[in-house]
């Protein structure tokens, strides 16, 4: 009952405050202002952290949720709120807490943002063949390395960033835009999710004090590990509201456009696709919804294994379910004056970021041959 609360909360400040600025916002390609002030009207910046760092210790379950109603509206808006979230996250678990005060309490309150720096200029799938490195100096470290297709880049003034450190080891370190060989590359045009600005991160033997490395310096790759359990249902979520909102658009447009004489939505063919449409939000749902339960009991073999499997399966429903939405709509899709066709693009990037789905299809392949050694065992 406390859940379905909030996420009545969440969708009247979505409807309200963030979707008459979503067109403008993605044709303009510029920061979401409007949604940023809304999340701070529910708390929602923090929502993640802990009550002593300004955060309201929201449950995976209430993030989940907040991210599928906002990108419901607004697949730009949803990324800006989830970023800092998961950005954070590796200094919430594994940090120290002088660490923890000295960046967390202003991200909760909305004041700025920070940003997950994993991807490289070859390739962002393979953690391991990452180039960037921190080598230890007295009382600091020193990084040098180039980040790319970063998030949130401006608007971010803290950035979660891996490096290899020595010849095995990776550690991940929070740099600040203020830090000495800190610079910001071109943003980047992009098909979809303008709203959130994204640029290359580089660093050209940028100086750190000693304390901005998070938990063990050389355990950055497990901590990554870990936290991808948590942030693959974020982005699933994000993507399962962009097919709910596009499903939306394509039953309210069916039910009011006629055609022939007759209300398009009493069409058999268009019925037969607003069901298929129907059938693969819900099931996207429940997939994701058990994933969320798996996470929260362990953070194992098993709940990586269902991360993929919910990231995989709700990115390809958010394309299929908005692109049909944009079929429904007829020539009308097509043109920038309906969402739909900025859920399409929004959409696309799902399939491709946090591991892209034939990299999820490989990890759940792995996952499910595992699974039946170990029951054989």
């Amino acid at each position: 009952m406390e859940l379905n609360h909030f996420r009545s909360q969440v969708q009247r400040l979505a409807q309200q405050y963030i979707h008459p600025h979503a067109a403008h916002v993605d044709e303009e390609s510029r920061l979401p202002l409007e949604s940023i002030e809304a999340f701070k009207k529910l708390g929602l910046c923090g929502l993640p952290f802990p009550e002593k760092l300004g955060g309201g210790e929201g449950s995976l379950i209430s993030q989940v949720i907040a991210v599928e109603e906002v990108a419901r509206v607004c697949g730009s808006s949803s990324l800006v709120m989830l970023i800092p979230w998961a950005a954070l996250t590796p200094l919430i678990w594994f940090g120290e807490e002088k660490l923890k005060n000295e960046v967390v309490p202003d991200v909760s309150k909305g004041l700025h943002g920070a940003s997950f720096c994993l991807t490289e200029p070859g390739g962002g799938s393979d953690l391991r063949g990452i180039k960037s490195r921190a080598e230890k100096i007295q009382n600091g470290w020193k990084l040098s390395g180039h980040k790319r297709f970063i998030s949130n880049v401006g608007w971010s003034k803290w950035y979660a960033v891996l490096a290899r450190v020595g010849d095995k080891g990776f550690g991940v370190f929070m740099i600040h835009e203020s830090d000495p060989g800190f610079s910001i590359g071109r943003h980047e045009r992009k098909m979809g999710m303008r709203g959130s600005p994204t640029a290359d991160l580089i660093l050209d033997d940028c100086i750190i004090p000693d304390h901005r490395a998070v938990g063990d310096p050389e355990l950055g790759h497990e901590y990554m590990i870990k936290i991808l359990t948590y942030t693959r249902p974020l982005v699933s979520a994000q993507a399962l509201g962009l097919a709910q909102g596009a499903l939306d658009a394509a039953i309210d447009y069916t039910e009011s456009r006629d055609q022939f004489g007759t209300r398009v939505s009493r069409f058999q063919m268009v019925r037969g696709m607003i069901a298929d449409m129907a059938i693969g939000v819900e099931s996207a749902r429940a997939m994701l919804y058990r994933t969320v339960e798996i996470a929260e009991e362990s953070n194992d073999d098993r709940a990586r294994g269902f991360a993929s499997m919910a990231k995989t399966l709700c990115s390809d429903t958010a394309m299929k379910v908005t692109t049909d939405a944009v079929q429904l709509h007829g020539g009308y899709g097509y043109m920038r004056d309906y969402p739909v066709e900025r859920m399409m693009r929004d959409a696309k990037v799902s399939q491709i970021w946090e591991g892209t789905n034939q990299i999820q299809r490989l990890l759940v392949a792995k996952y499910v041959y595992d699974s039946r050694v170990n029951r054989v065992r």
